[in-house]
């Protein structure tokens, strides 16, 4: 009885460590596109959700896109938010990228746009 107790706690904490993976860790993509609206408020609460997690200072809460332009990268299209963060000091890291997919999905963030 309490390896099968055992058992099942064991399979249900993998169920939820899944469940909270977070952002950018589906790959079942949705194939419907969306509009450079919904791509730009996608990217907005992506960019949220890194300072929420301390992943991108808090500046970066306050900033909205500069650009949302569809690009073609390795023969995939995609959409393509761009932030500038005048606050931050280096200027390299002061624009940041985010990627997604035609329908919406993270892909990627960096400083490089690459």
């Amino acid at each position: 009885m309490q390896l099968k107790t055992l058992l099942l706690s064991f399979t249900l904490g993998l169920f939820s460590v899944t469940a909270i993976a977070g952002g950018g860790h589906d790959h079942g993509h949705s194939n419907t596109p969306v509009n450079q609206v919904t791509a730009k408020t996608k990217a907005t609460e992506i960019i949220a959700s890194f300072v929420k997690r301390n992943k991108l200072d808090k500046s970066w809460a306050s900033i909205t896109a500069s650009s949302v332009d569809k690009k073609v990268f390795k023969g995939n299209p995609e959409w393509v938010a761009v932030f500038i963060n005048k606050n931050i000091t280096d200027i390299k890291k002061q624009k940041l990228y985010v990627f997604l997919t035609l329908g919406g999905d993270y892909i990627a963030a960096n400083h490089t746009g690459n």
